[in-house]
């Protein structure tokens, strides 16, 4: 199948802004609530959520400490008053556009003119925007509202009223209202707010349409733009909205030839990107089986041409009565002597011979040709099995038996399955837990899976091992959950590295060490710690058993730098301490990794200086002596020049 992506899909420049916004204070360490949800795409909201983002619906919910952000909806003026009364900090997000309807509506409400807002009265863009009509203000979201709100409201032309659109409003459905209100007024002003992204994204889905056989449209289903191009879409053939590509209609994309996808202006360029590796991996698929099919023809097809020219039975039982790397010989009982190729032998086409059969074992085999001047028959192992086993594969399609199978082949798009003796195709993105695994680690292992698809007619299987994964993980976790404690230790593995913590594979669930829980002294970033695949022994710092979340801790208390350090360096210890850095009023030297003292320029020498880098140099290892350790405050003072000093002798008696 062709696959064709719209040039316009994905995240509008409004929105892109708002979310860098918030990733801007994350990074910077800022507490974050957005006035609603920031973007309308789940899987996005979910990372936020876990880095901390909170979603409040007013001011009021906000903490005193927290950066509140306005979404690029943008809000009433009510709101923005209500932030500054609070004196909140405030970041605003609201798209450019939108804020541009806010002023035009603003300005006509105080001139006394009606404003009309073409769009969903529902939609927080359009709540914001009649946010900041003082009065006379109508939401219409098509041709019939406007009509119905026109024979309502008194025709006015010396007082023309204010026309605006909803940034993301129907193009199509926009011209149908501007016909109506032109007919009304002679002179209304009207301000086509429509974002040039939206019209552009609306009439590209619209052309794509009509040369596709279905249509993919990828967005959060409480997004309005994706909405529409979904409206816009279906006009012309069959279309789909998904959030992800686990969504993806695999029953409806069979047989389509050309397929489109577009996606909403609030869409992860990561979710596309993730929907085209799903499809390509199908098109791979698709193109092995033809592949497979044009090599070996139909199965049925081969078979019954193999037993046209047959004087014999079509099964027969023979026992193995000689092993070579190419072929085994079996006595069937007859005058011709029976054998059969190794690649008749098994599905699993990398197995030797003697792996398979040992001499004497007895087995029933298909008869494949017989030459009876040579005096031969050839026979079929593979085939009998596979004609036995493909009832049991097909039949675990309806009742999602869980099938076992051996790893024969890393194939392009996916891997090869051989279980009771039928080959199983196993997409990549059905293949592991998540997505980008290596799939070269499951090469000859013993995997369990579910058939997910069946082509009864090609006798051609699609299975999932992610489904069984899946299932098991969710056993474990609820197994998990019933033991869990805080304080409980446990060994896991380094599944994931974010910006903010690293995400711990307990068995079957995860849980996350945050940056500040991996190290006592300040790191920049998870790795210099831990990596990926690294078996880390973690303790449950925190539980949040409503959302699922667990906090896990790293560090240990016995090796907090204060603890050595009162443990192994009391008051007038002599260290040898690097110097690590320079100020006017002295220098900060390393005592023990993650702690520094402080030598006061006073301290330095045993004679006056005027600046420490007089006497000491960065990276220097000079011996120092810890003259005082303020636990409380966490602060160490050293001093060099008690150690160039002498100790004072006491005084001699004189003697009588």
């Amino acid at each position: 199948m062709k696959v064709i992506v719209a040039r316009s899909a994905g995240y509008c420049f409004g929105v892109n802004r708002a979310i860098e916004m918030v990733d801007a204070l994350l990074r910077k360490g800022k507490k974050v609530c957005t006035l609603g949800p920031i973007i309308h795409n789940p899987q996005t909201l979910a990372q936020f959520a876990e880095r901390g983002v909170k979603i409040v619906d007013s001011p009021d919910e906000a903490p005193a400490d927290a950066t509140i952000v306005i979404r690029s909806h943008g809000v009433s003026k009510a709101v923005c008053d209500a932030i500054f009364e609070k004196k909140l900090e405030c970041v605003d997000a609201t798209c450019p556009f939108v804020a541009k309807i806010h002023k035009i509506v603003s300005k006509a409400s105080a001139e006394g003119k009606t404003v009309l807002i073409a769009g969903d009265c529902s939609h927080p863009e359009v709540q914001g925007i009649r946010g900041h009509c003082s009065k006379n203000c109508f939401v219409f979201r098509n041709a019939e509202e406007l009509r119905g709100i026109l024979q309502n409201i008194p025709i006015d032309n010396k007082m023309p009223p204010c026309v605006v659109a909803q940034t993301t409003f129907s193009v199509s459905e926009w011209e149908n209202c501007l016909e109506i209100i032109k007919r009304v007024y002679t002179n209304a002003t009207i301000f086509d707010t429509i974002c040039n992204a939206t019209a552009v994204r609306q009439s590209e889905a619209e052309s794509l349409s009509r040369c596709c056989d279905v249509m993919i449209v990828i967005g959060g289903r409480q997004s309005s733009n994706t909405a529409k191009l979904r409206d816009v879409c279906r006009k012309n053939c069959s279309t789909y909205l998904i959030e992800t590509a686990d969504e993806l209609p695999l029953s409806a994309l069979k047989g389509a030839e050309c397929i489109g996808i577009t996606a909403g202006a609030s869409t992860p360029a990561s979710i596309i990107k993730e929907v085209l590796d799903t499809m390509s991996e199908i098109n791979e698929a698709a193109g092995q089986n033809l592949m497979e099919n044009n090599a070996e023809g139909n199965f049925e097809e081969m078979l019954e041409e193999s037993l046209k020219n047959l004087n014999t039975d079509e099964k027969v039982r023979g026992v193995v009565v000689g092993i070579t790397p190419s072929e085994v010989f079996v006595d069937v009982g007859r005058k011709q002597a029976g054998f059969i190729p190794a690649s008749e032998l098994s599905a699993d086409p990398n197995v030797r011979p003697e792996d398979v059969v040992k001499i004497g074992d007895e087995m029933e085999l298909l008869i494949m040709r017989t030459n009876d001047q040579e005096g031969t028959i050839m026979l079929s192992k593979k085939r009998l099995d596979a004609a036995k086993g493909w009832e049991t594969v097909s039949s675990a399609e309806e009742s999602q038996e869980v099938l076992t199978g051996v790893v024969t082949e890393i194939i392009k798009g996916g891997l090869i399955v051989v279980s009771h003796g039928v080959r199983v195709f196993i997409p990549a993105s059905q293949a592991t837990v998540s997505r980008g695994e290596p799939l070269d680690e499951l090469l000859k292992k013993e995997v369990k899976f579910r058939v997910i698809e069946v082509n009864r007619n090609r006798r051609r299987a699609v299975g999932s091992i992610r489904s069984v994964l899946k299932d098991e993980r969710k056993a474990l976790a609820e197994k998990f959950w019933e033991t869990a404690e805080e304080g409980k230790e446990y060994d896991g593995v380094v599944k994931s590295l974010t910006s903010y913590g690293a995400f711990v594979d307990l068995g079957g669930i995860d849980g996350m060490i945050h940056i500040s829980e991996l190290s006592w002294e300040r790191i920049k970033h998870p790795s210099e710690v831990v990596n990926i695949g690294d078996t880390v022994h973690v303790y449950i710092k925190g539980l949040d058993r409503e959302k699922g979340k667990i906090s896990l801790g790293y560090k240990r208390a016995e090796d907090n730098p204060w603890e050595i350090l009162k443990r192994d360096y009391p008051v007038g210890t002599v260290a040898d301490v690097t110097i690590v850095g320079m100020t006017e009023f002295g220098a900060f030297a390393r005592v023990i990794p993650g702690i520094d003292g402080l030598i006061h320029i006073s301290q330095i020498a045993d004679h006056r200086i005027e600046k420490p880098q007089d006497v000491l140099k960065v990276n220097e290892v000079v011996k120092a002596k810890i003259t005082d350790i303020d636990f409380d405050k966490k602060r160490v003072s050293l001093s060099i020049r008690a150690l160039l000093e002498p100790e004072e002798k006491p005084e001699e008696t004189p003697a009588e």
